[in-house]
């Protein structure tokens, strides 16, 4: 019997370029998914920080098992590295992994919840995620600024950038909805489709968004709603 958590072996690691980056994933990443997805149903879900000022994360997380931390890890300290050109030497820090589920009605999101994001702008910040739910949950799209060119957002052009971004959100704010397609601000450049037990790893810096279909995705029951496991890398 498989210890909890288990990741099937050998992994079947997938590259594909968006704009200019690379965003790598992993299919039938656990041997047993469902088991994750119990954890989420015993675990304690809270507001994510911000949540009042309707900023970060719009929905509510919860801490995910230790063991699947650890093999995570022990996976993806190696597999960043050699896919996104981290050097060797670094040593990894990461954040706890969380189950996350989207639950914030369209018309309660803030301003900086209707358009793309950036996670961090510090050159090896890396944002993995394990899909537990399937496609009609959407995916994670990833978007170009038009009025900067940007893709990804670093410490040289993080200035610029936030004085472009919050002049357009005062401006003309965006409708009161998830972000997909293009619009006058940021340009579509491609998307990572939800799957169930589909592991999904790409840079924090890149400007993206969480596809989110208020059909299905809005509802704090892991067993239906929009789950993820979410953990951020840097070195």
């Amino acid at each position: 019997m498989s210890e909890p958590f288990s990741i099937r072996m050998p992994p079947d690691i997938r590259s594909v370029r968006v704009g200019e980056h690379p965003v790598v994933f992993i299919d039938d990443f656990l041997e047993d998914p469902q088991a994750l997805v119990e954890a989420a149903r015993q675990a304690r879900f809270e507001p994510c920080p911000g949540a009042d000022e309707r900023r970060g994360y719009p929905g509510v997380r919860a801490p995910a098992p230790r063991a699947y931390s650890e093999r995570l890890t022990e996976l993806l300290d190696p597999l960043i590295k050699l896919n996104f050109g981290v050097p060797e030497h670094l040593p990894v820090k990461k954040t706890p992994c969380a189950f996350s589920l989207t639950t914030v009605a369209p018309h309660e999101l803030g301003p900086l919840q209707r358009v793309p994001h950036f996670d961090a702008s510090t050159p090896h910040y890396m944002a993995v995620l394990l899909y537990l739910c399937d496609e009609r949950h959407g995916g994670t799209a990833f978007y170009r600024h038009r009025a900067s060119g940007l893709q990804q957002i670093t410490a040289e052009n993080r200035e610029r950038y936030g004085e472009l971004i919050y002049g357009e959100v005062e401006r003309r704010p965006a409708p009161p909805r998830y972000f997909g397609d293009s619009d006058e601000h940021f340009e579509f450049l491609g998307m990572m489709p939800a799957r169930f037990n589909r592991l999904v790893a790409y840079r924090g810096s890149l400007l993206h968004s969480a596809i989110v279909n208020p059909q299905h995705g809005l509802s704090a029951d892991p067993g239906r709603g929009r789950l993820t496991v979410n953990t951020f890398y840097d070195f």
